[in-house]
């Protein structure tokens, strides 16, 4: 006979008997229910909604731009035109004004933290390699009197 011990924990611990274990199971199978709003979705949903919950949008929905960005986001989702997302360019410009007054909510990629080392903004602005009077070798004879 099998037994549940129940702990102040979010699992549970079912302990079963061998007699347990050879008997055919009647466990019965719930369906999922593709509507479930706790259920893990990615990034759309079945029926085709956009999933806000989606951890992949990294918190993007909410804040005080939330709401920009789910306009500009569900113009682009449900856009229509030839080059997706072509008739947003208003929505995405009001999000992008909204993320600028807070920089420390979304900070902007600085141009030059994101050159590969070694990239043309490393390189020094004067590429023509220069000699000095100490490395170029003195030569006091004349090459044609030898």
């Amino acid at each position: 006979m099998s037994y549940l011990n129940i702990f102040m924990s979010k699992d549970r611990i079912i302990f079963v008997t061998k007699e347990d274990h050879e008997a055919p199971s009647n466990a019965e199978l719930i369906e999922d229910d593709p509507n479930d709003p706790y259920e893990d979705h990615g990034l759309i949903l079945p029926n085709g909604d956009i999933n806000w919950n989606c951890p992949c949008l990294g918190g993007m929905a909410s804040g005080p731009c939330g709401q920009q960005f789910k306009d500009a986001f569900s113009c682009f989702h449900y856009s229509k035109e030839e080059v997706k997302g072509s008739d947003c360019v208003e929505n995405f410009r009001s999000m992008q004004e909204c993320m600028q007054k807070y920089p420390e909510l979304y900070p902007q990629e600085d141009d030059n933290d994101s050159a590969p080392s070694g990239g043309a903004d490393n390189a020094p602005s004067d590429s023509v390699p220069t000699s000095s009077p100490e490395s170029t070798p003195a030569t006091t004879e004349n090459p044609a009197a030898s």
